[in-house]
């Protein structure tokens, strides 16, 4: 599978500036007009528009400006700054000026910078920030941490960091650098993530995350479902409590049939529940609800129950298919022995999972 990779232009506009939202889908291509952009500092400003000498000139003038705090709704540091829209030179000149990469604070943007250039796709940025020795399992659920001794990969000395406990990703919307990259179906650097030691199953945060499987189900990236797969990755990992869903509810959400096939072949639970905002869906739930017939089908094929019900509302698979107006679906699910009422039914999933 070709490995895709998400390039943007951001929109220039003066006085203000268009910064890329952090939204459940991580969509970089979605501009947000930053009404605080005037509380970046100098070297975040042009760590962000990549301009490397400016950086040089401040360092050189200011040389601790290089850890300035973000602020700001959607404020970063400069190396998050530069991670995100992948300049590559800026990078390697805030590592070698002392940059944090471990860093994943902020008003709403809590993320280190591997985890961001997983997301993004720059393989380039990525390893330089492993070979600064940035922590591939560091995955924001708490904001405690410990102080842990590691050894830096570019200069072999011994620097105290300070790491999450266990596997604290960030409440909202966190992802591990392996999650970040598996949801863009970024395959060589879920490849290299892989090799260096990355956790496949660590959980997904508590609010719209997704462990390594279930966002490459969504995406419906099969070749990097299929190595995570091989890697042992849990088919049936429970979905996050909000705004989650399973890997095979993904990939029904997502209309793939290639990754529904490899999920029930290494024995994906059709009848497992969660997902949504009340978290009792099934995977049935989802294709009905996005009128994707061919994996309704093949569900039930292998024994989804057409009546299960979800949520508080008590709603069935055939409730959703008419709510999305998929007349074919309800048909079908019909003559499969849906009972019930069609009508009165809602959008159980998040609008944009699986999109």
């Amino acid at each position: 599978m070709t490995e895709i990779t998400a390039e943007r232009t951001l929109a220039q506009a003066q006085p203000k500036v268009f910064l890329a939202p952090l939204d459940a889908a991580w969509d970089p291509s979605l501009p947000t007009e930053d009404v605080d952009e005037y509380c970046w500092t100098p070297l975040q400003l042009a760590a962000r528009s990549g301009e490397l000498q400016t950086v040089q000139e401040i360092l050189a003038s200011n040389p601790s400006a290089v850890n300035d705090a973000p602020c700001g709704y959607y404020g970063q540091t400069a190396l998050q700054a530069a991670c995100m829209q992948g300049h590559e030179g800026v990078v390697k000149c805030l590592l070698d000026a002392g940059a944090d990469v471990h860093f994943c604070g902020g008003n709403n943007f809590q993320r280190t910078g591997l985890q961001i250039a997983c997301g993004q796709g720059k393989e380039n940025v990525v390893r330089l920030l492993l070979e600064a020795g940035s922590e591939i399992n560091m995955s924001p659920t708490t904001n405690h941490g410990i102080q842990v001794s590691t050894q830096s990969r570019r200069t072999g000395q011994e620097t105290a960091h300070s790491l999450p406990k266990a596997f604290a990703v960030a409440r909202y919307n966190g992802r591990t650098a392996l999650q970040a990259a598996s949801e863009r179906g970024h395959l060589n650097i879920v490849k290299l993530l892989l090799q260096l030691g990355a956790e496949v199953n660590a959980p997904p945060s508590p609010s719209a995350g997704r462990t390594a499987l279930q966002a490459a189900s969504g995406g419906g990236f099969g070749a990097i479902v299929q190595l995570l797969l091989q890697h042992g990755a849990h088919v049936n990992a429970p979905a996050a409590r909000y705004k989650g869903f399973t890997a095979l509810q993904g990939a029904c959400l997502q209309g793939s049939p290639e990754v529904v096939d490899l999920l029930l072949g290494a024995g994906a639970d059709v009848q497992a529940s969660g997902g949504g905002y009340d978290g009792d869906a099934t995977a049935l739930h989802a294709a009905a609800e996005r009128g994707h017939v061919m994996i309704v089908k093949k569900l039930v094929e292998v024994g989804a129950d057409v009546n299960a019900s979800s949520n508080r509302r008590g709603q069935t698979p055939i409730q959703g298919a008419m709510a999305g107006g998929h007349e074919a679906v309800v048909s079908y699910l019909r003559n499969k022995g849906a009972v019930g009422k069609t009508g009165g039914g809602i959008f159980i999933f998040n609008h944009s999972a699986g999109q």
